[in-house]
This record gives C-alpha cells, structure tokens and sequence, in this order.
C-alpha cells in the first residue's frame, strides 16, 4: 500500500446492483485501493417476473468483503467509514421478528401491470401529484398491491419493510432505516413534504407504521455490529453511512450535478438522466432528488441494456466462456446497420417512453447472410437506439441537455461508446470513475467529515477519463435506421399487446 495512505483514511462503497454487487475501496484523495464484485441470481418463475432471494445479497457480501480482506495489502481497521447503494422499488417484506417472509418482487419485475393500469385510471392525477410519478410495475405500490390482491396474508404478516441496501446495512448494524431518495422510488413518499403519504398508502392499506425512518444519504445510520463483523470481516464498531439509491449515487459519482448535465448509462438497466435545478414531475418519466440538496434529476429508462448483452453471451455459448471482448470483437467485423438486423431490446417488457409491460425483443432483418458479428452489434445497435428513444421524452419536456457523462459496463466498451457517440450526434465524457460504489465510497468520506461537502468530494475525487466524438457521417446513418428501429416498434406493438391477451399467455395460465 502507498506510504502516505495513512490508518483510518480509506472509504469503502458498496454497491448492490440489480444483478451483481461490487466493493469499492479508495483513499481521501479519490485514489482506488482495492475493488471486488460478486454476483447474485435472478428467479423468473414466469414470464415477465423477477425475484431476488435477500439472503443471497448478504452473502455475496460477506463472500466478497472476505476474499478483499484476504488478498489485501491495506488493513480492515483502516477503512474510516462505509456506505452502501442499492437498486430502487424492491421491498423486503419483514415479519415481526425481521425475517423475511418472500423473495423481492424486483423493479424488472411486470406482473403490477394490471394493479398499475387501476391504479392509473382511478387515482393516477393524485398519485402524480404527490409521488411525482405515474404508477407502472416498476413501482414499489403496484408491487404491493399485486401481493394485497394475490397473496393477502404475505402483506398481512408483513410488520417492517426494507430495501436492498437498506436490508444489508441493517445486518451490518442492527438499525432499520432508509434514505429520502429511496423513499421517493416507492410511489409512498409525498415528495413535497418529504415523508411517508399516509394517502398513497391508504390506496392499499398499507400500514405506515411498517416503513422505515427516512434519513439523509450522509448521516450516519450505525456502526459494524460484533456479529457482522465476524461475518463480514470488517472492523466492528466502523461507522456506516446511509447512502442512497444506485441510479442517484452514479449520477453524483460522474460528476453530473448541475442544470444540462446529464448521464447516459448501460448497465443491467439504461438510462438517459438530466439534471436540473428544480423539479420536473411528468407522467412518462421519474423525477428523483439528486444527492446535491436542491438539485433534481430526470429519469428515462430502458429496461434491459446490458443484461440484453449477457442474456446473448449465454444464449450462444451457454455460459460465460464467451467473454465481451470476444463479443465485441466479433461485431467490429460487422458494419454500421449490422447488415439489416435490427434488436429491440424488450427482454423486459419496457419503460421510457413507451411503458408497456406487454412489449417483447425481437431481432428483425435477418438472412442466410447474417453471422454472429451481425447478431451482437444489432444487439448493441438496438440498446443505443432505445436510449436515443428514451432521450425523445427529455427533448419535448424542453430540458436542456448541454453535457453527456456515459457511464456503467457499456460504458467500459470501445465499440459501444462509439456507437452510443454516433447516435446521438453528441461527445460523450467518460469519468475514470463513475461505479456507484466508489460514488458510495464519496458519500461515506461526507458522513464522517473527510470531506465537507458532497460537492466538495466530487471537486476533490472526480476526473474525466476519455473524450468519445461522434461520426458526423455515422450519426446521419444512424438517422435513417433510428427511424427504422421506430417503425418497427410501432408496427410490432399492436401484436405484442394482442399475444398478451391470449389465454395461454396470462398469469396462471
């Protein structure tokens, strides 16, 4: 370890994403020590659901913090504090005794779609105008409200209600509690009076006293608790900050904090976010607080990037011996338009700007000329295409979009930054670093005063790491084909919508 790494200045950030977690740890410079990830299952019991099982959260955890600890050349006690972020809407339903009574509905999941459309068409204007968002089955409320119709007694014995970061700090540390951005991705959170809406959880009679105390992102939630320090390796008595949800956390960690900054992420989930200095609730976007207080961001959000990826990486080899590089090497032999093959990527049913549950992948365009290099950079195509449909919900909202950090494991791609640069027409900032855990990493300096502010921990920490240009000739290829991409939505929705209905394709059936 670097001499000048002195005892008890090292800050570690933990992020629980949607499909694997990963450790962050660096030094009050910003400097990265050490970095570890793990990976945790997804169950799709049937088409269209998506559930975790919370104790694999904990133990990839703890699996993870050991092998760090193992392999370090810094020392446990040196870590000053700890934060954690998380993937947003996924309560853990809790019995008395805090076990955990069913594996999480998670935010992919699209079996609320029906609860969702009730509720839209009996309460949508009130649920907007105090959640700031429209309920779909991403949401934490139609969630539930699946469950008071399906599983009454699962809600019935439910006494306390965690999400994912939150539930793993609290076998940290023993304290039950969550953030105010967590919070807002509930649709149970009045987002003017910054507290749990006892009108939003009437809708299903949920309780309020089952949910948690709302803190701020930097306070101090607890500390390692003897038992988790036995678990997890870490230092008993280390604090343990709050933190907040992943997709705020990345946004602060790339250092998009101010009006027209805005971040465009491949992960297991895109995005295309912009920052602004008030809010802008609308019925086809998510309107969240920034971690900088007084700041706001706009969410558009697709619902299967770079999961779409992986989910081909073992469709065509059956495991992970295909590895990205290899992916990406194989479609640099393709060509712009990937020969005729276009993807969409509705392995999820979808979100911006469409919000249909009922919308399925497809690849289209294909002929005997076709190879895998043409399969994969259609794929990649197809997720960039979708985030520049995402961005069409930004561009009539008005907002002004001045400035594009890309970020997440698309982001770690040549080929796909490229390919994202040249459709949008736009350069792309890459920070050296932009995970959430090292943004989580930050906000754990912020909680025990290494740093004053958040603000001040980004000027310290962040850095820019590569420029992407666009192609001004690729990006008017990619014209035509987007309008392309767009025609056969239009024309495959309609057949989507009516195979739903179809009895072998219902819930249950």
């Amino acid at each position: 370890m670097d001499d000048e790494v002195n005892r008890m200045d090292l800050l570690m950030g933990i992020d629980l994403g949607t499909g694997s977690c990963k450790v962050t740890v660096i030094d009050e410079r910003g400097t990265l020590i050490a970095e570890a990830s793990g990976e945790y299952p997804t169950s799709h019991p049937q088409p269209g659901y998506a559930e975790q099982d919370p104790n694999d959260w904990w133990h990839v955890v703890c699996d993870i913090l050991k092998r760090m600890k193992a392999e370090a050349t810094w020392e446990v006690g040196d870590i000053a504090a700890v934060a954690l972020d998380g993937s947003t809407h996924n309560a853990v339903l809790l019995d008395k005794n805090n076990a955990v009574i069913r594996p999480v509905i998670m935010w992919t999941d699209q079996r609320s779609a029906a609860e969702a459309k009730e509720l839209q068409a009996a309460h949508g204007k009130e649920i907007l105008r105090i959640g700031w968002q429209m309920p779909t089955p991403t949401w934490t409320l139609p969630q539930l409200a699946w469950l008071n119709r399906h599983e009454p007694d699962t809600l019935a014995r439910t006494a306390h209600i965690l999400f994912v970061k939150d539930h793993v700090r609290y076998r940290m540390t023993g304290v039950a509690a969550t953030d105010h951005i967590e919070a807002a991705g509930t649709l149970f959170f009045d987002m003017e009076k910054r507290a749990w809406s006892r009108e939003l959880c009437d809708l299903i009679g949920l309780p309020l006293s089952v949910l948690p105390e709302i803190v701020q992102p930097t306070d101090r939630v607890g500390v390692i608790t003897a038992e988790a320090s036995r678990e997890t390796g870490l230092r008993e008595g280390t604090p343990v900050i709050a933190g907040a949800s992943d997709s705020a956390v990345e946004a602060y960690a790339a250092g998009a904090l101010d009006d027209g900054q805005a971040v465009i992420k491949i992960a297991t989930a895109g995005n295309v976010n912009v920052m602004t200095s008030k809010p802008h609730p609308h019925e086809k976007t998510l309107t969240y607080p920034h971690i900088i207080p007084g700041r706001w961001y706009t969410v558009t959000a697709t619902n299967a990037a770079g999961v779409s990826k992986r989910w081909l990486r073992d469709v065509l080899s059956g495991s992970d011996e295909l590895s990205y590089a290899d992916m990406d090497t194989a479609a640099l032999a393709s060509s712009i338009g990937a020969n005729g093959v276009q993807f969409h990527p509705y392995l999820s049913g979808e979100r911006s700007p469409y919000w249909d549950a009922d919308l399925r992948a497809s690849f289209t365009g294909l002929s005997m000329a076709n190879g895998r290099g043409d399969i994969i950079r259609s794929l990649m195509e197809g997720v960039a295409f979708s985030l520049r449909d995402c961005s069409r919900v930004i561009d009539t909202m008005g907002l002004a979009l001045n400035e594009i950090r890309f970020i997440g494991g698309g982001a770690k791609s040549e080929l796909w930054r490229t390919i994202v640069a040249d459709v949008f027409g736009r350069t792309l900032f890459v920070p050296a670093m932009s995970d959430a855990s090292f943004g989580a990493a930050l906000l754990a300096g912020v909680g025990v005063g290494i740093f004053p502010t958040a603000r001040d921990a980004i000027a310290r920490c962040g850095k820019i790491g590569a420029e992407i240009n666009p192609s001004k000739d690729a990006h008017e290829r990619y014209g035509s084909l987007f309008e392309r991409y767009l025609k056969v939505h239009d024309a495959l929705a309609p057949v989507y919508t009516a195979n739903a209905a179809l009895p072998a394709n219902k819930e249950g059936a």
